[in-house]
């Protein structure tokens, strides 16, 4: 049976036009694509055209950049066949969300959508202040290459399958980023879930950390009678779990449900033996460097033994796992330079990659270059920001990248640059990014950032071959 298609025809059956805004968002992507697989027609508004609204366009679905109500195509205008998705970065002033809500139109958050996806389905949903989007990626490989198959609306796009959408018809396992912005993932009704962290953010919707943490246990006490609940150790355990849940915990060291043993490095790939509630699993290896990658594997492969996924499965798919464009991406490796790619944004995800940087190459000093993202993160957390960038030798700095947000009166990088102890540090436009790396000649060179720092990784790999091939 078509598992994945079987709600399809309870929930969207009446809508022959899907229209998104916020359609080039990694999430919203992820569904205009998944409406395109059923034979919807599909378009959508975004702020700037980008990659991924590059690739949409590519693949037939309508993308536009115009925000005003005449700029909405034809065939989206009536009320009766359409239906409309949009993004909480979204805001309630945009004219055409305006307009779709005044004329009554169906609209739903893209939060809702998921969230009546894992109603049908065994929902297996990956939350926590970072790590979701590498381990959910890896927990979709390992199911897509089992027995069990899978679907999966992922947060990246996965290098395997050079997507943020996986489809297998054939498959009733959905697995899916539990995002905890705007309590988006209080929508979810997960079979099985992971929380792999509960730091301090996304302070503009919780206010305190105790908050943040509140809501992962309302998260977690949504998880299906008889389901599974894995946690990182350390994290507390949420109280009130429905009936017959079970908690299971991970880690890099034991005392865990799930942790190593026998870590061995190979040119930053790790091999290990895995130690779980279901036996020991030998010789596993990597396909992505990094030890904090090792201890995405173990949820990963944590969450694959508890759903069925058979131990000889998980062995022959983690070492051709090749990740997540943005997450560790290594673009550059040359004795000359190294250079490499991250989507790290908070300081705890800073401190995981920088941390990973310095264990594959050793001895060599590092240069980074960091794009905060929203003011209200860049004010909530310009100490814990400097601290961690005070670990590099060289730091540049490039202005905040609003997303959603106005600008904070006094919140700017300089903000964290004034609290660095000891890096050199480097306020820059990105148009003078360029010349201020060949300034600095550095020997292992990291971008970070969630804004559209992206868009300039090109240019600095295209300069970082030139110079290794010199």
């Amino acid at each position: 049976m078509e598992w994945f298609r079987v709600w399809i025809m309870r929930h969207f059956e009446n809508y022959k036009n899907i229209y998104l805004i916020g359609i080039g968002g990694i999430g919203m992507s992820a569904l205009a694509r998944f409406f395109k697989s059923i034979g919807k027609n599909v378009g959508g508004y975004d702020r700037t055209s980008g990659p991924l609204t590059d690739e949409l366009i590519s693949e037939d679905i309508e993308v536009g950049f115009d925000e005003t109500v005449a700029a909405i195509p034809e065939g989206y205008a009536h009320r009766e066949d359409t239906l409309v998705v949009f993004t909480p970065a979204i805001p309630a002033v945009h004219p055409q969300l305006r307009f779709f809500i005044k004329e009554e139109f169906k609209v739903l958050k893209r939060s809702e959508v998921l969230g009546l996806i894992t109603l049908d389905m065994d929902s297996i949903c990956v939350a926590g202040t970072h790590g979701k989007t590498t381990v959910s990626t890896l927990v979709a490989h390992l199911f897509y290459n089992s027995h069990l198959g899978s679907n999966a609306f992922l947060g990246g796009i996965s290098k395997n399958y050079g997507t943020n959408f996986l489809c297998n018809d054939a498959s009733r396992i959905v697995v899916l980023e539990a995002d905890e912005f705007d309590r988006s993932f209080l929508q979810l009704t997960p079979d099985c879930a992971v929380i792999t962290s509960m730091d301090a953010d996304h302070l503009d919707i919780y206010g305190t950390r105790e908050e943040v943490v509140e809501g992962f246990g309302l998260f977690a006490r949504r998880i299906r009678k008889e389901g599974a609940l894995l946690l990182k150790t350390g994290l507390p355990v949420p109280g009130g779990l429905a009936a017959g849940v079970k908690t299971f915990s991970y880690g890099l060291k034991k005392p865990a449900d799930f942790y190593p043993e026998n870590i061995e490095p190979n040119n930053g790939l790790y091999s290990f033996d895995l130690v779980s509630v279901f036996g020991t699993i030998k010789g596993l290896r990597m396909g992505i460097p990094g030890l904090l990658n090792v201890e995405n594997a173990v949820a990963a492969i944590a969450l694959a033994l508890l759903n069925g996924v058979k131990p000889a499965e998980i062995e022959k798919a983690l070492p051709l796992f090749q990740g997540i464009a943005r997450r560790f991406e290594v673009h550059v490796n040359h004795p000359q330079l190294v250079y490499i790619d991250d989507y790290a944004h908070h300081p705890e995800e800073i401190r995981a990659t920088l941390a990973s940087i310095k264990a594959i190459y050793p001895g060599k000093a590092v240069t980074g270059i960091f794009q905060p993202h929203l003011y209200s993160r860049t004010r909530d957390f310009a100490g814990e920001f400097a601290e961690v960038l005070s670990e590099l030798h060289e730091l540049v700095l490039l202005p905040v990248y609003p997303a959603r947000e106005i600008p904070i009166p006094g919140v700017d990088s300089n903000m964290i640059a004034s609290l660095v102890k000891r890096s050199h540090v480097h306020v820059v436009e990105k148009e003078n990014l360029l010349n201020q790396i060949r300034e600095l000649k550095p020997q292992v060179l990291v971008t970070m950032g969630a804004g559209d720092i992206d868009r300039l990784v090109p240019i600095i790999k295209k300069w970082g071959l030139e110079l290794a091939n010199k």
